[in-house]
């Protein structure tokens, strides 16, 4: 199976990620990650046009903090061919909004931070890990 096959199975596993009825899925690192070289799958909006291999680097990174339990790449549509698309990064983490914002490098750095899953959205069953919030990490 090809990576963009295996992408495709999982995020269509609840339906079509297209279809706003669809609970969003929200995929590991490995998940999303794994065999994606398509720049703009994430981060697309940014200058410099970073790749999945910057952001992921930084995830891994950020995945080691003492304050992080783990992190969901919500899975926003999937209306390219080549890769699905992702805004939202969610982070698992005891730490407070406004300091997971300073973790990230000026070049990758989220237009917003925010705490909390999108309220008008559903998503696929997930457990935010015991005294952790979800912290949104979000780019335009």
């Amino acid at each position: 199976m090809t990576p963009l096959e295996r992408i495709s199975e999982r995020v269509r596993r609840l339906g079509d990620p297209d279809d706003p009825d669809t609970p969003r899925p929200l995929l590991s690192l490995d998940e999303f990650f794994e065999g994606n070289e398509y720049i703009g799958s994430i981060g697309c909006n940014l200058p410099g046009e970073p790749t999945p291999k910057q952001f992921r680097a930084l995830f891994e990174v950020l995945a080691q903090r003492a304050d992080v339990k783990d992190i969901r790449v919500r899975i926003t549509s999937f209306d390219d061919p080549e890769w699905p698309f992702s805004d939202t990064v969610y982070i698992m983490t005891t730490a407070a909004a406004e300091a997971v914002k300073t973790w990230f490098p000026e070049e990758l750095e989220p237009d917003e931070v925010w705490e909390g899953f999108l309220e008008d959205e559903t998503y696929e069953p997930y457990a935010v890990p015991a005294h952790c919030r979800a912290v949104a990490c979000w780019w335009d």
